[in-house]
């Protein structure tokens, strides 16, 4: 798999910054019902992610089922969250019995980074929780594990994600995550 380059980076940053306010503006409700899609497809893809999990990862094929659960269960909750706390204002009353209200919305874009040894949960726990929140992504996985997160974008994406929102890089940490992790056109 061809590794990202600085323009790749380039690209996908200034794709996100444009397609972060109108992802922040789909209903909190929608962008909840793709994270459940989500996770009937990850569930549905259990035994491909369970093979690149072992062949990529050197899971065993219990610890592969654990980890495509988990990564499910990221998008029930982060759905059931994204349903709770950002489809509309939460009223707070003051102390003196004031009425205020708090609204929860998207930030711009974020970066997801995978680790090797939890390549996929930790991953789309990651980007789950960044687009239910209205966040644009850029997605790097673990080097050791392209075609893991390889395979969980393109099911972000089926789900209902736009690409324009969620953006596959993969690379090096010390090349392509260094310059993601200390770039300033990150938002969060």
């Amino acid at each position: 798999m061809k590794e990202a380059n600085q323009a790749a980076l380039q690209r996908a940053l200034t794709a996100g910054a444009e397609a972060a306010a109108p992802w922040a503006a789909t209903p909190a409700t929608e962008r909840a019902a793709i994270l459940d899609c989500l996770a009937d497809l990850i569930e549905a893809e259990r035994t491909t992610f369970m093979a690149f999990l072992a062949r990529e990862g050197g899971k065993t094929l219990a610890d592969g089922l654990a980890e495509v659960r988990e990564a499910a269960d990221y998008c029930c909750h982060y759905a059931a969250l994204a349903r709770r706390d950002f489809a509309r204002p939460r009223e707070l009353t003051g102390a003196t019995g004031e009425l205020n209200r708090m609204a929860l919305h998207g930030r711009g874009v974020f970066a997801a980074i995978s680790p090797w040894n939890f390549p996929l949960a930790i991953f789309v726990g990651q980007i789950a929780a960044a687009l239910a929140a209205g966040n644009a992504v850029i997605a790097k996985p673990a080097r050791q594990t392209p075609l893991v997160g390889f395979h969980a974008v393109s099911l972000f994406h089926r789900a209902g994600i736009p690409a324009s929102v969620l953006h596959y890089l993969p690379g090096s940490g010390s090349a392509l995550g260094t310059q993601l992790g200390a770039t300033s056109a990150l938002t969060a």
